[in-house]
């Protein structure tokens, strides 16, 4: 019974253990990459994403960046979607129309081309952004720019798939996001439809288990089974009564001789077998203390 509980100790002692390295992996890695996210901010923005300022504040000493910005800012307001051009918009994940975005997930959608017109038209490039709710002007974060250079001839439709990912630091925000169709005709005219350019919501995946959780779950219910066993043992043992010792009655001498009663009555069978048979060593003792008296 102690070899049990001492086995039953050993494997609880086990399994914290086993447990508290996990968790404390856990942490170590959390922590390293928080602090490696530290450092990419420290060392300098990226080039898809740009800090949000204040109106007040400064704007920084590139001149070529502000170049640039204002360059596509103007392309985008001189260009215009074409009359001759249908286009439709469907998230495939999440999939509908959700304006809820997972923080840390991919986003998937499809961006569906018609051409009602006469002329040819080449689908160029598709990008998206996420843009501040005040100022849609305003970046807060570029997509990469897919090409895909796709004729769509007259009376045709075609279908185009774009996937971004969603970072986990923008959880529980708003944004704008607007995805942009450059494309031209026959006659090398540009045009841009801006196929989406609705505000969505970035939430917090919600899973349902998380590897902390599991394990902790499997270490209470190894605690549970290892109780079981022991109680069940402890029951067991304690319900093991051990056998109440026998009398032992002297039955005299046995017929080992194999010696033929049959010619004795009956009623003197019976009594033999009523009274208690002693050892012809217990009868000679007593007749050898009767002698003795007389």
């Amino acid at each position: 019974m102690k070899r049990m509980i001492q086995n039953i100790i050993l494997l609880l002692l086990l399994s914290f253990s086993i447990l508290l390295i996990m968790y404390g992996n856990g942490l170590a890695s959390a922590s390293m990459v928080s602090a490696q996210e530290a450092g990419d901010s420290l060392e300098g923005e990226d080039d898809d994403v740009q800090v949000e300022m204040d109106e007040g504040s400064p704007l920084p000493n590139d001149d070529s960046t502000s170049i640039t910005e204002n360059d596509e800012e103007e392309e985008e307001r001189q260009l215009k979607p074409s009359p001759d051009v249908d286009t439709y918009f469907l998230f495939t994940k999440p999939s509908g129309m959700s304006m809820e975005l997972h923080a840390g997930k991919d986003v998937q959608f499809l961006v569906g081309v018609t051409n009602k017109g006469s002329k040819d038209f080449v689908l160029e490039t598709m990008d998206a952004s996420f843009r501040y709710l005040m100022d849609f002007t305003f970046y807060i974060q570029n997509f990469s720019t897919v090409a895909y250079n796709r004729v769509v001839k007259s009376k045709q439709q075609a279908t185009l798939y774009y996937q971004f990912f969603v970072s986990e630091s923008f959880a529980a925000r708003s944004f704008g996001l607007t995805v942009n169709l450059f494309y031209k005709d026959a006659d090398e005219t540009q045009y841009l439809n801006s196929v989406f350019n609705e505000t969505v919501t970035i939430v917090e995946t919600d899973e349902g288990l998380d590897g902390e959780t599991f394990f902790l779950y499997v270490f209470l219910a190894a605690c549970g089974v290892l109780l079981l066993v022991g109680a069940q043992q402890l029951f067991t043992n304690m319900g093991k009564k051990k056998p109440a010792a026998k009398p032992k009655v002297e039955m005299g001498t046995q017929n080992v001789n194999d010696v033929d009663y049959d010619w004795l009555p009956k009623e003197m069978l019976n009594e033999l077998n009523k009274s208690p048979r002693r050892s012809p060593r217990q009868r000679r003792t007593k007749r050898g203390t009767g002698s003795g008296d007389e």
